[in-house]
């Protein structure tokens, strides 16, 4: 019985774990490493993280700095930002790539937090569906006798409770991400 709960948990954490990075992604009026995660340049025929072949700096609050390890990269950086979702616009002096991060408009933000809203709505989704799975594991288990129907209920609740307390955070991140992307 606990095992279907803590197997479930685990689940609902790696959903948690998703939709943190999934808004790191989601830029902000500041200046963030974390928008550059998803961001992969071509080193010698493969597709590298960004973090991995140079050095990502805030020196202030609205600037990056990107400074590549092989100068010889600096123009394939350049290219993977500028064709990345973050509509950002990089300019080099031929050791160091710099990004202003222009304050975002109005109707930018209310896009953004519109996005963050359907993400986290994903989120929310899968946690259902983890508890549904493991609801449904533990009626199989039922049939087969390895749990008693008093037992049943008692992990149905567990699991609902666990549920709860997930959706509660997946909504917390939520709303301290949106208050992020409107003050910018």
């Amino acid at each position: 019985m606990s095992d279907v709960t803590n197997s479930c948990e685990e689940r609902m954490k790696k959903t948690i774990a998703a939709l943190k990075d999934d808004f790191n992604g989601i830029r902000t009026g500041r200046a963030s490493a974390a928008l550059f995660d998803k961001i992969r340049v071509d080193y010698y025929g493969d597709k590298s993280p960004l973090s991995q072949v140079a050095n990502i700096s805030i020196p202030e609050a609205r600037l990056v700095v990107i400074q590549p390890w092989d100068k010889s990269l600096i123009g394939e950086i350049e290219k993977a930002i500028q064709k990345s979702e973050l509509s950002l616009n990089p300019s080099n002096d031929g050791k160091v790539i710099r990004i202003a991060i222009p304050p975002l408009t109005e109707e930018r933000r209310k896009e953004l937090a519109k996005q963050a809203k359907t993400v986290a709505e994903q989120s929310r989704v899968a946690i259902r569906n983890i508890r549904r799975d493991g609801n449904d594991e533990m009626k199989k288990l039922e049939k087969e006798g390895a749990l008693t129907e008093d037992d049943l209920t008692k992990s149905e609740d567990k699991l609902q409770k666990i549920t709860d307390s997930y959706i509660q955070s997946i909504n917390k991140i939520l709303e301290e991400k949106e208050k992020e992307i409107m003050e910018g």
